[in-house]
C-alpha cells in the first residue's frame, strides 16, 4: 500500500493524453489499490485518475457513496472508459487534487451512459446521474489532459480561491 504523489498545476504532464490499458494483471490491481489509497487520503476526495499520479493510462476511480443523499453505484474502477450518451446540462462547483488552491463552476451533463472495463477485465455499463455523473466526467477529462480549469464557465466570475481553515479558527468555532 502506498499513497502516491499527486501532480499539481502547473505540471505540464497534466496536459498529457493517456493510453488505453492492455494488460489486466496483478501489477494493474496493485496500482489500482495504491491509486484508491491516494484518493481516500485526500479530504473529500471522490475521484482520481491515473495521470494525476504520473501514470498515463486510462484508469479512473470514482466513489461518491460517502456523500449524504447522493445516488451512486458505490466504488467504481473504470478502465478505458467511454462515455456513450449524455443528456441535460447543469452548472456545478468542482475541485481537484491537482488544483489544490481553487474550485470553479463547470457545465457538465446531468446524466451519462458509460462503458468501461473493471479491474478484472470485465466490460461494464453504467447509467449515472447528478454528482456521480459529474465526478466521472471530471476524471475522464484527466485522461485526455483536460483540467476543470479548461472548462470554467468564466475565469472572471467562476473561479474561486479554496478556503483554508487554520486550527485556531476551527478551535474558535467550537
Amino acid at each position: 500500500m502506498a499513497i502516491l504523489e499527486v501532480l499539481t498545476i502547473p505540471d505540464p504532464r497534466l496536459k498529457q493524453e493517456s493510453q488505453p490499458v492492455e494488460r489486466f494483471d496483478s501489477s494493474l490491481r496493485d496500482f489500482i489499490h495504491d491509486l484508491e489509497q491516494t484518493m481516500r487520503s485526500s479530504p473529500g476526495g471522490v475521484g482520481i485518475a491515473a495521470p494525476q499520479v504520473a501514470r498515463f493510462e486510462r484508469i479512473i476511480i470514482v466513489d461518491v457513496s460517502r456523500k449524504p443523499k447522493i445516488q451512486s453505484h458505490g466504488r467504481l474502477v473504470l478502465i478505458n472508459p467511454e462515455i456513450l450518451e449524455w443528456q441535460g446540462m447543469e452548472k456545478g462547483r468542482e475541485g481537484c487534487m491537482s488544483v489544490p488552491d481553487y474550485t470553479g463552476n463547470v457545465i457538465r451533463a446531468k446524466t451519462i451512459k458509460i462503458n468501461a472495463y473493471d479491474e478484472s477485465g470485465q466490460m461494464r455499463s453504467y447509467d449515472c446521474e447528478g454528482y456521480e455523473a459529474r465526478a466521472i466526467q471530471h476524471e475522464v477529462d484527466h485522461l485526455d489532459g483536460v483540467l476543470f480549469l479548461d472548462r470554467l464557465v468564466s475565469r472572471r466570475t467562476d473561479l474561486f480561491q479554496r478556503k483554508v481553515y487554520s486550527e485556531k479558527s476551527v478551535a474558535k468555532s467550537d
